[in-house]
């Protein structure tokens, strides 16, 4: 399927981004495209309209457009599991009737989200409640935990906290300086076992009731299963669900996003929903040489499957995207990281990339060196706003795009030698040292990114992302014939962990385990575990 792109990519790398811009004055606004107000730049990487032409190929290639139907006409494109995949629908609630086995599923989501407006209402206008903590892991999580930070100037609501480690130090210094008598505990779990969540919730629960607080109103349950939820003691009134087409990274236009509703409000939670829904309109209408999520992927696949560059950074100059990179990393990786085609066979390419990142100007005086002057390629994927949420600190911000846009401009022309070799001369340097000091100066440059710049992250600006990677996913999952819907990779370290349990408790011997196993098993018993 790369054979063509590969075969271009010789070509490519033997010149310099930097020509590819002499060459086309024009070149910014033939490799950028727009979603509404968002702009996506990806002329600062070695894709030319020959390059671009064999990507989008790959888009009819593998039927994107029609397993794109299937995904929003409720098809069961999850394969592995017989689902539908239908998150989509959740940002769409009135739209078409939308049917799955002869049920109709927007009234449903109507109701749901009916009800969590209620809900959210009566907690943000109560008195009664100061501070909301979800419990969760994974998808019920790391969405909402950091849909809440990005979206930080629109709360008017309780304090929001998030408790995902089964490490007992992050309940309890979650809950250090809460009352137990005004919290509200959101426990999310879709199927109330999940053994991290349930055991911070149990904590939580006893928290409340030795502080003198009413666990059952003080709970609220994100889950289908009603026997356990009511078993815990939550009233069905507290109870939301959603559907096994839902899946837990996908689930933060949902119940999995009460948290969210109650910090933001109801009207701002719904400017989040149609930003998600304005990038799916576009998405299946754009051709895709102008549609974001598939040059979006495209991009990712010419920098990972093509030219080989393993990794990924995704470097947000806002502070409050700060966890957009650890929130793709799962979307991504637990997504796309598998390893055997949807008809069972081996894949016979690389999946998807390492995805790591952390919120500029930070990750300068981090990992930036690396970037810069390391010697392998990282493409890297900014993202910036043209204006921040703080008017009488618009100096920080003005600071913040300059440092974003410098990066990218540094990291395509780079510095080389003979430039380096005149700045040491200037200072004095000759000879032996004059060269060594030029070297270490050097940057080569000709390293690839993208830029994602839009007005200010708003509620409708914060949908457009979420769902612009979500569809980016998709289409890389397409083209590469995976499933990324299912996430396998997960379940035998549960299982393992399951059965380790009773033996690391003391309840059972190691016997049977590996050596190394059973030799920290025992450390930990001689040091007190």
């Amino acid at each position: 399927m790369f054979t063509e792109l590969k075969r271009l990519n010789v070509a490519a790398v033997k010149r310099r981004i930097e020509t590819l811009f002499e060459e086309d004055a024009n070149r910014a606004a033939g490799f950028s495209l727009s979603c509404g107000d968002m702009l996506f730049d990806y002329s600062k990487t070695g894709i030319d309209a020959e390059v671009r032409a064999a990507l989008t190929d790959l888009c009819d290639l593998s039927d994107v457009a029609g397993r794109r139907a299937a995904m929003f006409g409720a098809g069961v494109i999850n394969e592995t599991e017989g689902r539908a995949v239908l998150h989509t629908a959740l940002r769409d609630p009135d739209g078409d009737d939308l049917l799955l086995d002869g049920t109709e599923l927007r009234a449903g989501i109507r109701e749901t989200l009916d009800r969590m407006r209620r809900f959210s209402d009566d907690i943000r206008t109560g008195g009664q409640i100061d501070d909301v903590v979800n419990i969760g892991i994974g998808g019920s999580d790391l969405g909402p935990a950091m849909a809440a930070l990005a979206l930080a100037p629109f709360h008017d609501g309780p304090r929001c906290h998030f408790v995902s480690n089964v490490d007992g130090a992050h309940i309890h210094d979650t809950l250090k300086g809460l009352d137990p008598q005004r919290t509200l505990f959101i426990v999310a779990s879709k199927t109330f076992t999940t053994i991290e969540t349930m055991t911070n919730a149990r904590t939580a629960r006893d928290w409340v009731v030795a502080g003198g607080g009413d666990a059952g109103r003080q709970f609220a349950a994100l889950s289908t299963a009603s026997d356990h939820v009511a078993e815990f003691g939550i009233a069905a009134d507290q109870m939301f669900g959603f559907e096994d087409w839902v899946g837990g990274r996908y689930s933060m236009w949902g119940p999995i996003g009460l948290s969210l509703m109650i910090a933001i409000g109801g009207e701002d939670f719904d400017q989040f929903l149609a930003g998600g829904k304005a990038m799916d309109d576009h998405f299946q209408t754009a051709p895709w040489a102008q549609n974001l999520p598939a040059m979006l992927a495209l991009t990712g696949i010419w920098h990972h499957q093509v030219c080989g560059h393993p990794t990924r950074a995704v470097l947000p100059y806002d502070q409050r995207l700060s966890r957009l990179p650890a929130y793709l990393q799962q979307l991504e990786m637990e997504s796309n990281g598998k390893s055997v085609a949807m008809d069972g066979s081996d894949l016979e390419c690389v999946s998807g990339p390492v995805v790591w990142g952390e919120a500029g100007t930070n990750g300068q005086h981090a990992f930036y060196q690396l970037i810069h002057q390391g010697t392998g390629v990282v493409p890297c994927e900014f993202l910036v706003a043209a204006r921040g949420h703080e008017p009488a600190l618009k100096h920080h911000h003005q600071l913040l795009v300059a440092n974003c846009l410098a990066q990218s401009e540094a990291l395509m022309r780079g510095r080389p030698l003979e430039v380096a070799r005149e700045r040491m001369a200037a200072q004095g340097l000759e000879g032996g040292e004059l060269e060594r000091q030029a070297r270490h100066r050097v940057f080569p440059g000709n390293r690839p990114s993208t830029t994602l710049i839009y007005p200010q992250l708003t509620p409708f600006v914060f949908g457009q992302i979420i769902a612009l990677y979500e569809h980016r996913v998709f289409v890389e999952g397409v083209i590469l014939g995976i499933n990324s819907y299912d996430q396998w990779g997960v379940e035998l370290g549960k299982e393992l962990a399951t059965s380790l349990g009773p033996v690391v408790a003391g309840d059972e011997s190691a016997e049977g385990k590996d050596g190394s196993t059973a030799a920290l098993v025992a450390y930990i018993h001689a040091n007190g575990g």
